[in-house]
């Protein structure tokens, strides 16, 4: 097969393999050649439909793809890279502090449920909602509609980051889309603190201690053509097309 710049590699295929092909059963198509399709059309945001002739038909790529989306295993690849880069930089398999954000993307005509108007924004589309870790990895993505309020969206999100990494979690920083009953909120039920991290009130540019992470994380998923808008029927895809983005990011930080 002709060999594309999003291909995984066979060196990081190894650091993954395990996970993806724990059978490693005889298959009529190779699963890395699978892998390394899925990260072509998220790379190039192109139609399944309109993968090239060279490539593992598109039939059974989606097929793997929503398979894995289901199935949770994208989900589970993903977190066993996080834990991995951290290892690599010296940090704990578990983080102990986290940076929340949203990004407003429009929608597709394709897409079904959760599409609301984000007043604020003036787009009609969805939310990504996501938890970083210092180093800019994704903790916990979950896409709801564009209409709700950063701070009523967090509950979900903050919840789900506590199940995930149950008494790691020491702090989370967030800007002032967050600040009122939701701090108090967070401390009570959740057990860990919410810091408000403000702007300063001075005209020029200036970075913002923390906030820059997650800015930086939403500046790595643009580079997908897939994610420059939300192309997903469904929500869970729109997730799972996240994790192929920051799969392919942290295949190329631990082995090129």
């Amino acid at each position: 097969m002709k060999k594309y710049p999003s291909d995984v590699t066979e060196s990081q295929w190894q650091v993954i393999k395990n996970i993806i092909d724990s059978e490693e059963r005889k298959r009529k198509y190779s699963l890395k050649d699978v892998f390394s399709a899925i990260m072509y059309v998220a790379k190039s945001g192109i139609q399944w439909r309109m993968m090239p002739k060279d490539m593992v038909p598109w039939q059974s790529v989606y097929y793997y793809f929503r398979k894995w989306t289901i199935n949770g295993l994208l989900e589970e690849v993903h977190d066993f890279l996080v834990g991995k880069v951290r290892i690599k930089k010296g940090k704990n398999i578990s983080p102990s502090a986290g940076i929340i954000d949203s990004q407003t993307v429009k929608a597709s005509n394709v897409c079904e449920g959760n599409v609301g108007y984000d007043g604020g924004k003036k787009i009609k589309g969805r939310k990504r909602h996501i938890v970083v870790d210092t180093l800019g990895l994704i903790l916990i993505i979950i896409v709801h509609t564009a209409g709700i309020h950063d701070s009523n969206g967090a509950t979900q999100v903050l919840q789900a980051l506590r199940v995930k990494y149950l008494g790691a979690i020491k702090k989370v920083f967030a800007d002032s889309g967050y600040i009122g009953e939701l701090i108090d909120w967070v401390k009570i039920y959740l057990g860990f603190e919410l810091e408000i991290v403000k702007r300063t009130e001075e005209h020029k540019f200036k970075v913002v201690p923390k906030r820059w992470i997650v800015e930086r994380t939403f500046a790595w998923l643009s580079f997908h053509r897939r994610l420059s808008k939300d192309f997903e029927r469904f929500d869970e895809t729109s997730v799972a097309f996240v994790h192929v983005a920051m799969i392919r990011l942290m295949l190329n930080k631990i082995n090129k």
